[in-house]
């Protein structure tokens, strides 16, 4: 079948998005209209509507025959939404058996990233969910099946968890692959997930945890051993895993050897930790409070990543946008396994202090490497499983050789006391 960048339920995905965007703007210009209205100032702040005089008068002649327009703005919005989700729910065919063009799924991945939770809680048919691939094809979790999709399936899994706002065919990036190029050389077969990197990291978690525990006990032969490799949030939503897991019982956590981190923040992503910067400062004036709604559409997962949350407890019961102190509790890496960190700086001089603040350019030295100022937060890895790349960008870690070698390295080496 010929591959397709655009399929008639991404018109219906697309068309729920264009409504709810109608709907959010429109409120944030009506916020804004009434702001001015009531303040005379930019960084005046007021508890109650004007009252008397001409100031008075026109707010309250404009409120007036301006919640009449924007009212019908919504109506009249809602009205289309619905008439599109019903004429469209009848064309929309499984977007799960369909041949799909990489162009295609980079920007469906883009989009679950940013806006993946309100994707989800709307049931938006362009919201990726959770499902096992091999050699670009969804799995189905029966032995039968299985077999009949690997050629061969071994006692050995490497298990592949892609970055935020990515999919499991951009594991691929300038003709290398990391996965394939490793299972080849070490005698494992290569499973990849793909995941909605919009919810929390802890739903992602959770839900990886499951899927691993199903993919055990359908798997055609015994597992032996299985080795994780994380890229970015992939890392957090590994980490978490096992936090779920172990909570669980599961029985595929004795069998994880290795966990390997690439470029992953465990200790939170700078373009995350700007974003928050830029909602405190569009909050500092009434006028322009109503445009950190625009920064606030941002996902759960996009927020996780300010501090690096893996567990429930990190962000249940608080405003994620909120600026404040790290939330999270503590969580070491797991016992019984040996985890190794790379991490990158574009910077080619290992000793540039800004280099090492900007790190990989959107992940710092040393989260990438779990160091933490806080014991309890550190996350305490041997020198020897750690390896810096200069000259290297966040991206840049997929299509490295010299990644790779040390990847290589790590998991051929014998095992080691934890």
């Amino acid at each position: 079948m010929k591959k397709t960048h655009v399929h008639l339920s991404d018109l219906h995905g697309y068309s729920r998005l264009a409504i709810d965007a109608t709907l959010g703007v429109t409120d944030l210009v009506q916020a804004m209209h009434h702001n001015i209205l009531r303040l005379p100032l930019p960084f005046d702040r007021a508890t109650a509507p004007p009252g008397r005089g001409v100031h008075g008068t026109v707010y309250t002649v404009l409120q007036q025959t301006s919640g009449l327009i924007y009212g019908a703005i919504k109506r009249i919005t809602c009205m289309v939404g619905g008439g599109l989700d019903t004429a469209l729910a009848h064309l929309q065919p499984e977007l799960e058996h369909l041949d799909s063009s990489s162009q295609r799924m980079t920007i469906l991945s883009i989009l679950n990233g940013v806006l993946g939770d309100h994707m989800t809680t709307k049931n938006n048919p362009l919201t990726t969910t959770m499902g096992w691939r091999h050699a670009g094809q969804l799995l189905t979790l029966t032995p039968q099946a299985l077999s009949a999709a690997i050629a061969q399936p071994g006692p050995r899994l490497l298990v592949m968890l892609h970055g935020h706002c990515m999919n499991e065919l951009q594991w691929t990036h300038e003709d290398h692959n990391h996965g394939e190029v490793l299972a080849r050389h070490n005698g494992f077969t290569p499973v990849y997930l793909r995941y909605n990197t919009g919810l929390h990291v802890s739903q992602n978690g959770r839900a990886f945890a499951d899927m691993l525990e199903q993919l055990v006990k359908a798997w055609p032969v015994e597992v032996q051993e299985i080795c994780v490799l994380g890229y970015s949030m992939g890392g957090l939503v590994a980490r978490s895993a096992f936090y779920y897991g172990a909570q669980a019982g599961h029985g595929w956590m004795p069998r994880v050897r290795k966990l390997l981190f690439v470029g992953t923040p465990h200790h939170g992503s700078m373009l995350e930790q700007a974003g928050n910067l830029v909602d405190v400062a569009l909050e500092a004036s009434p006028y322009s409070e109503a445009l950190a709604r625009l920064g606030k559409i941002r996902s759960a997962g996009t927020t996780d990543l300010r501090h690096g949350n893996l567990i429930d407890e990190d962000w249940a019961g608080r405003d994620r946008f909120a600026p404040g102190a790290d939330p999270r509790q503590p969580l070491p890496l797991p016992s019984g396994v040996q985890c190794f960190a790379i991490a990158a700086m574009i910077s080619k001089q290992h000793n540039d202090l800004s280099g090492k603040l900007m790190g990989d350019g959107l992940v710092p030295l040393k989260s990438a490497l779990g160091q933490h100022p806080e014991p309890r937060r550190a996350l305490h890895l041997p020198k020897d499983r750690q390896k810096v790349f200069y000259g290297l960008s966040h991206l840049g870690l997929l299509g490295s050789p010299a990644v790779c070698a040390q990847l290589q390295t790590w998991i051929a080496q014998p095992d080691l006391p934890h």
